[in-house]
């Protein structure tokens, strides 16, 4: 009989992303001069994409943000043309994956508003939408487009519910209503026939989003989940929560399983939210504490140890929120691979991060850039909602490197005024949410009550008016001869 004895090395795995490095760009290919919004809200108050950066902004009397084209680096002006058409607080901003000119915004006033941003960006405040989207009774906290149909958006409200809203129609078609508290996230699997959701009420879900059916359900007691996110084709689930000690966690679940986490790694003691990224073309993951300065990175694996942690990237200026550009507008020539937009508040500043592979070689790397999902929509919202699903379309960063999307947005003409999803007007009995509003509403109400006892009275004389010519021709001769 052969005893093996453990080697005292580490257990080393050859990696290629070992070495991958975060470099900060230049100052004058910052976003400096931004009065970054000061809400505590637990999103990241920025969007980015190919074209434009937009960020959420602090401003008196409503909601507003941002939207600077990429090339327009450097301070920006104190009276640069703002998105401001919300009555409360911006709380949550997305660009479409697949109309690059297209944003949605959600706010503390119930609305989710979709935007369109002109070539070039803002020559002056643009406070008219293409769409208003009323079905909320209360703010809406998130918004997250459908990552594979095209104009399908979900939208996730203090009211406790998600509305699918067909934006070709302009309606909220279904509404997904098993929470019973406050939802923190949502995160799609690849093709979007699933999100997962995390809950104030310490419970993980996994849905499928057409029925409202809830697929598998985690009581989360030790580890307090915030944040979630599906591992690509993994059939995993990655959340960042706190211990019962309060310590950061992650843990990683089986998405047909959730009965128990498969690992739950400890971080750090620090307070702040753990912000987790994936990148599934590298099955790379980044942690990013919201408050701190610093970005962990892993690699995920389906065998255990499941996580190899590979590095940190450091900075002494505190991060709010951070936002992602999408895999087509990366540099491939610099070998990089995930690309971070960094809000820091107290400078008003917006500090690109790039994370960099170290390779000699200037030709493409066919091998840290495989196909990915692109531009291009796989589905119809009517044929998503009738039951497909279909992998996203992808795309080489080689090739199609700046292909252009042919999709455009054509904003639905509305006329109805009620929205009834799952038999219930949405806007019914909607509650005023401020004082100002409760004003508005009491002289609304006067001003109408008093409209319908004019109408009233007018048709009372009307009616004895009627009535009167009804009996003089009852009692006019000739009806008496006849």
């Amino acid at each position: 009989m052969t005893v093996s004895k453990m080697s005292w090395r580490p257990q080393y795995r050859s990696s290629k992303f070992r070495n991958v490095y975060g470099k900060v760009a230049n100052r004058e290919h910052c976003f400096d001069g931004i009065p970054i919004t000061k809400n505590v809200h637990d999103n990241h108050f920025c969007a980015v994409n190919t074209k434009f950066l937009a960020i959420v902004t602090e401003s008196a009397g409503g909601g507003a943000f941002l939207v600077i084209p990429l090339e327009q680096t450097g301070r920006i002006e104190p009276n640069y043309p703002k998105v401001c058409g919300h009555q409360g607080n911006v709380l949550d901003i997305k660009w479409n994956p697949f109309i690059e000119n297209i944003i949605a915004s959600c706010s503390e006033d119930t609305s989710v508003r979709i935007w369109e941003i002109p070539e070039g960006g803002l020559k002056r405040h643009m406070t008219d939408s293409v769409l208003e989207l009323y079905g909320h009774s209360r703010r809406v906290g998130l918004v997250e487009w459908h990552p594979t149909a095209s104009n399908i958006l979900f939208s996730a409200g203090y009211d406790y519910k998600i509305l699918i809203w067909n934006l070709d129609v302009g309606e909220p078609v279904k509404m997904i209503d098993c929470h019973s508290d406050v939802i923190l996230c949502m995160s799609f699997n690849t093709d979007g026939s699933l999100v997962a959701t995390t809950c104030k009420d310490k419970k993980l879900r996994v849905i499928e989003p057409r029925s409202g059916k809830v697929l598998q359900e985690a009581n989360c007691k030790n580890h307090r989940v915030n944040r979630v996110v599906f591992l690509g084709n993994m059939k995993r689930l990655l959340t960042t929560g706190v211990s019962r000690w309060n310590t950061r966690q992650i843990a990683l679940w089986d998405q047909e399983d959730l009965s128990m986490s498969l690992i739950e790694e400890e971080i750090d003691g620090l307070s702040g939210l753990l912000f987790p990224f994936y990148d599934a073309d590298t099955h790379m993951l980044y942690l990013a504490g919201k408050g701190d300065g610093n970005i962990r990175y892993y690699e995920i694996n389906t065998e255990k140890p499941y996580f190899t942690y590979l590095m940190e990237f450091r900075s002494a200026a505190p991060q709010k929120g951070l936002g992602v550009m999408p895999k087509h507008g990366l540099d491939v020539s610099m070998c990089e691979v995930f690309r971070f937009y960094k809000v820091i508040t107290l400078k008003g500043l917006v500090e690109p991060i790039s994370m960099i592979v170290p390779r000699r070689s200037e030709t493409y790397q066919e091998d840290i850039y495989p196909m990915t999902p692109g531009t291009e929509p796989a589905l119809t919202p009517d044929e998503w909602l009738s039951g497909t699903n279909r992998d996203p379309i992808l795309m080489s960063l080689k090739e199609g490197y700046k292909k252009v999307s042919k999709v455009v947005f054509k904003a639905p003409i509305r006329e109805k005024k009620s929205v009834v999803v799952n038999g219930i007007d949405l806007l019914e009995n909607v509650p005023p949410r401020t004082e100002n509003e409760l004003l508005r509403m009491f002289f609304r109400q006067q001003d109408e009550i008093r409209r319908l006892k004019s109408d009233l009275s007018q048709k009372d004389v009307r009616i004895r008016q009627l009535q009167l010519e009804l009996k003089n021709l009852r009692n006019s001769p000739k009806n008496n001869e006849l």
